[in-house]
Parts: structure tokens; C-alpha cells; sequence
């Protein structure tokens, strides 16, 4: 009964309220209802971006700004319902960044995470407190939480990677922390691989700590290995009726989520696949790696094609549609409501 809505307050009410206005005072009878509706509720819209149409802007962004002014360029995916916001779902950012060969993005850190999803182009890289990791598409690399980071590109192509940081998250805990580097560029200080050789290869150094908190230690997913993985996975076993075949990156110290408050995950659907469908309380985001297909989302339907990214808002029915055999990469805020006890999913019996 809490949650109905109430009629118009009487003149008598209305008067109240005035009075107790100036006291920072407010009846939680009038905004109960929207305060906790009866399933989620969220301005969060489904939507695509289709590659074709955005690159043309990035490649032009490149030619009016250079990455050391920018200090990272980036074109923000902004929900259609959050215009103006800076985010694509209620509680994640996303954007599509360009380096272009021979530029340097100046080294900073943030207490903001960030994953980053190579979608176009190889050669340069992410150096993560003294270490280098070189890009290639479909590579998930991390930047955790307050390290130096900068990004480089020594190569002879454009290189575009999706971001995707919780910025919402750590704003809504009032948590925001940025400081630049002394220097453009930070010291390396281990060789490239030096992470994954330490951390990545099943063995973990005896009395090793964890280096970047709850953060993986790895901070370079190769695709490679991970379309490895998916593949031999699909051999052996059916596809999910929703998702396929579907994999999650962990943290190898914890066997947890790679980053504390984000989910990434990594998908294969084969060819002719008419998922069924479901529904989540986190809201996801997709990029596309291979493949075509449709994502039906709500009443709407979203054909997909390589490097397009999609959103699908909390609670909305997914269903997911493959043309040819098709990887998807997403990450959504999962983690944290995992640890708060919010999560929630819907799928057929």
C-alpha cells in the first residue's frame, strides 16, 4: 500500500508542507511511490552506435584536437534518455577513444576504474604503474583504480578503444580523485608480459600481494586467448538458451570479478542462434567483435555488425538473435550489486 500513489494533497497539506520547507523538511508520503516503484525503474534507454557512423566523427575529432590537449579524446556514448549526463547506463560511462600514431595521452590517475575494449587497430599501448601492454582488437585491459596510466601509439595506425569506467559509481560515494603525473609519460619500470607471467599462468608468487587491491593483477586480457577459451568451451558443451556460451574475466588471486565494480564478460553465439529472453537488474553494455545478429531490446529491435556498441537498461527483456557465428565483449556494474545483495535475473523456466 506504501507504494500507491497519493491524490492531490488537500489545501491543508499543501500549507504544511510550505511551512516545513524552510526547515529542509519533505513528506516522504508524496514521493514514496517513485522513491520505490514496484520493479526498476530507470531513464536509461536501449540504444545503438554503429561504427560507421561514429568513426568519420572520431577521425575528424583527431584532425581538430590532439590527444595531448584532450588529454584523453573521447567521444561519449550518451544514453538518449541521459543526454547530458555523460553516462550510458545510471551507474557506467562509456566512450570511444582515438590515439593516433605517434601521439601520447599524458599520464594521470583517478580513483575512477577503467576497462578498455580495443575495437580498432594495433600498436600502441596502456602502461599501468611502470608497465607497457601493447593493443590489439578484442585485448580487455584494466586500469585500476588510482595507478598512473598514460597511452602511446609508436605505430602507424589510428587505434580506437571503447571505454568504460564507473564514474557514477564512485561520484555517487562523493569518492572523485585525480592527480596528473609529474611528467608526460611514466617510468617503465618491469618488461611487457611482466604482469601475466607473474599472475596469469595459473601460479601466483609465493608471498606475492596483491598489487592492485581488489583490482586483477592482470591488466591485459588478451583476445587471443580468450577466443581460445570460448571456442573450446562450445565444443564441449550446449549454449545457454540466453546467452550462449558465455565467460566471465576473473581475478586470478580471488577467483572474483577482474575489477571490484564493473563486470566484464566475453560471449559466443553460433550462427542461426534465436536466443531466449531474459532480463537483468544491470544495466550492459555490448560491444561487438564478430559477427552479425539483432538485439532485441524491449519492443525494439537493433541489428548489430563488428565494433558496434548496444546498451540494454536494467530490467529491459534482451534477446539476442545471431546471423553468423558472433562474439560479443559487455561489462555492466554486476560486481557491486553482487556485493550489496541487488541482483537479480529473469529467465524463462
Amino acid at each position: 500500500m506504501a507504494s500507491v500513489p497519493q491524490p492531490k494533497p488537500s489545501a491543508a497539506r499543501q500549507d504544511l508542507y510550505r511551512r516545513m520547507d524552510k526547515d529542509d523538511l519533505a513528506p516522504l508520503w508524496e514521493v514514496l511511490h517513485d522513491l520505490i516503484p514496484d520493479e526498476p525503474a530507470t531513464p536509461c534507454k536501449p540504444a545503438l552506435w554503429k561504427y560507421r557512423d561514429v568513426r568519420p566523427y572520431l577521425m575528424e575529432a583527431g584532425k581538430l584536437i590532439t590527444a595531448r590537449e584532450a588529454i584523453r579524446r573521447v567521444l561519449i556514448l550518451e544514453n538518449p534518455g541521459m543526454r547530458g549526463e555523460s553516462c550510458i547506463t545510471q551507474s557506467l560511462y562509456a566512450g570511444l577513444q582515438l590515439i593516433l600514431p605517434g601521439e601520447i595521452a599524458p599520464s594521470h590517475r583517478h580513483s575512477q576504474s577503467a576497462l578498455r575494449f580495443i575495437v580498432e587497430g594495433s600498436g600502441a599501448y596502456t602502461a599501468v604503474d611502470g608497465e607497457r601492454t601493447t593493443m590489439h582488437p578484442g585485448d580487455f585491459i584494466i586500469t585500476p583504480s588510482w595507478t598512473w596510466h598514460d597511452h602511446g601509439n609508436p605505430g602507424e595506425e589510428p587505434v580506437v578503444w571503447l571505454d568504460g569506467l564507473d564514474i557514477r559509481i564512485v561520484q555517487a560515494f562523493g569518492a572523485q580523485f585525480h592527480e596528473p603525473f609529474a611528467q608526460e609519460v611514466q617510468p617503465v619500470a618491469r618488461s611487457e608480459g611482466a604482469s601475466a607471467a607473474r599472475f596469469g599462468a595459473n601460479l601466483l608468487p609465493v608471498g606475492a600481494d596483491a598489487p592492485f587491491g581488489k583490482t586483477s593483477p592482470i591488466f591485459n586480457y588478451p583476445y587471443a586467448r580468450s577466443r581460445e577459451a570460448l571456442a573450446k568451451l562450445a565444443k564441449d558443451q550446449a549454449p545457454d538458451a540466453c546467452h550462449g556460451w558465455k565467460m566471465q574475466f576473473i581475478n586470478p588471486m580471488t577467483g572474483g570479478p577482474a575489477m571490484p565494480t564493473i563486470g566484464a564478460f566475453l560471449q559466443l553465439l553460433p550462427k542461426g542462434f534465436g536466443g531466449q529472453a531474459h532480463r537483468a537488474t544491470d544495466g550492459t553494455v555490448y560491444s561487438v567483435v564478430e559477427g552479425s545478429g539483432a538485439a532485441r531490446i524491449g519492443d525494439e529491435r537493433f541489428e548489430f555488425e563488428p565494433r558496434d556498441t548496444f546498451v540494454v537498461p536494467s530490467w529491459a527483456p534482451l534477446r539476442l538473435e545471431a546471423a553468423a557465428e558472433t562474439v560479443l565483449f559487455s561489462f555492466s556494474d554486476r560486481p557491486c550489486q553482487d556485493a550489496l545483495g541487488l541482483w537479480r535475473e529473469a529467465r524463462p523456466a
